[in-house]
């Protein structure tokens, strides 16, 4: 710094031309201090770019300006490499020098420091926040689901399990009613024996004791006439035997008569070639289905969908039960017969409609769907890829079950009232199939 820009006197604040105290204050390369006004207007009525001071000639016009005094200085420096901080590391969140940047924050991200660096800390730290609400509504939202979906599947286990109850209660009473009735059988049966058997040694006594009488007597006409008397009429009860019933599997056998409940609904159900789209592909007995890339050269019909969906030839009345092996991304439906073929409109989809019913396994669960109202069960997909559907149509229920080799587990039940024919049906994705398994 020159000597006019030395020392502490009043004149360091001073125009060099007006002698005025600084506005505005801007300096020269050469040192010397004036009102940005004043120089500017000198220098706008000179032919050259001289300092008013020292004279000194510049070849352009200098634009310092001069900057309130810096605070603090000690914090701008790095403690460790006596550096001024000039550059901001994003990924430990701190200032540093240009040494630390070769060294220590070698791999980090680096930015300059300045005005922008705050406010682009300023747009990250809120797009962290806006994340994290988004994050936080998020899970509140998945708390709600699955509140909604425990809720839902509490209502169904109370609803199915009530029945079931019912069920095991009718069973119970009917199996004690038949074990008491047939117990009371048998004592009514032994208490006769009984009683024939005390009536004979009554008499057998009777004749005993008139026998020990006449031994001591002495009368020989009286001895010889008893002695001649026929013994009283005995039964022969060598091969009179009580055989008590034995109730052991009475119980098992019960359950499993209510197991064998679901075969004796049992439908075959046959896939309808009339009514498949043209990307699915029959097998000759109508029991499989596959969705191909290519089209197959099915005649046209007005039975046939327009979308990769299929009707079975079985008409359903009554109590009916299948079961189905799916592979893949597979829907599975129960359909009046009048529901719409032509187009891709809601009338034509399985479960959109009033039309129908339909079951879809995705993302893990099971997910039911009617006139366009979607319903999350609390059932997740199982290893078993085999489900079991079963409509009373009387009474107005349809339940979907997954099948293991060992067990029947509810997925979801629904209680309505059906006004025609049901026809079971599936729409199935690209790749995937379906099986329909014998019982």
């Amino acid at each position: 710094m020159s000597p006019a820009c030395s020392g502490t006197s009043e004149h360091h604040f001073l125009c060099s031309i007006c002698l005025e105290v600084l506005t505005d204050p801007v300096t020269t390369p050469c040192g010397h201090n004036f009102c940005k006004t004043c120089i500017s207007t000198h220098w706008d009525t000179s032919t050259t770019s001289r300092c008013p001071v020292c004279n000194q000639v510049f070849s352009t016009k200098p634009q310092h300006q001069l900057v309130e005094p810096v605070e603090n200085l000690e914090s701008r420096m790095c403690p460790k490499h006596s550096k001024p901080l000039e550059l901001f590391c994003q990924s430990d969140q701190t200032r540093v020098c240009l040494m630390c940047s070769v060294l220590e924050h070698r791999s980090h991200q680096l930015v300059p420091l300045g005005e922008d660096l705050f406010e682009d800390k300023k747009v990250y730290l809120q797009q962290m926040i806006q994340k994290r609400r988004e994050k936080l509504e998020a899970i509140r939202e998945s708390v709600r689901f699955r509140k909604e979906a425990a809720d839902r599947g509490k209502a169904e286990g109370v609803e199915v399990f009530t029945a079931l109850m019912e069920l095991v209660e009718r069973g119970l009473k009917e199996l004690m009613k038949t074990m008491e009735e047939q117990q009371e059988a048998e004592e009514r049966e032994a208490e006769g024996l009984i009683k024939e058997l005390e009536e004979e040694i009554f008499e057998l006594m009777k004749r005993s004791s008139e026998v020990e009488q006449l031994s001591h007597s002495e009368d020989h006409l009286l001895q010889h006439f008893c002695s001649l008397k026929a013994p009283p009429a005995t039964k022969d009860w060598t091969e009179v035997m009580v055989h008590p019933s034995s109730h052991e599997g009475t119980v098992l056998r019960a359950v499993m008569m209510k197991m064998k409940m679901m075969q004796q609904f049992a439908v075959d159900v046959t896939l309808d070639p009339l009514t498949a789209n043209p990307y699915l592909v029959l097998s000759d007995d109508g029991k499989q289905v596959y969705c191909s890339d290519k089209k197959e050269l099915y005649p046209d019909h007005q039975d046939r969908f327009d979308s990769y969906q299929v009707l079975c030839s079985t008409g359903l009345t009554g109590r009916c039960y299948w079961e189905v092996e799916r592979n893949g991304d597979v829907n599975i439906a129960v359909s009046y017969r009048g529901i719409r073929r032509k187009g891709n409109s809601d009338d034509c989809w399985f479960g959109f409609n009033n039309q129908s019913w339909r079951l879809k396994c995705y993302r893990g669960f099971y997910i039911f769907r009617h006139n366009n109202k979607v319903t999350h069960t609390s059932c997740p997909c199982g290893s078993s890829s085999r489900v079991g559907v079963y409509v009373d149509c009387p009474d107005g229920r349809l339940s979907f079950y997954e099948v293991s080799s060992d067990s029947l587990t509810l997925i979801h039940t629904v209680c309505t009232s059906f006004t025609d024919t049901l026809y079971p049906g599936f729409w199935i994705g690209f790749g995937s199939s379906v099986s329909l398994s014998p019982l």
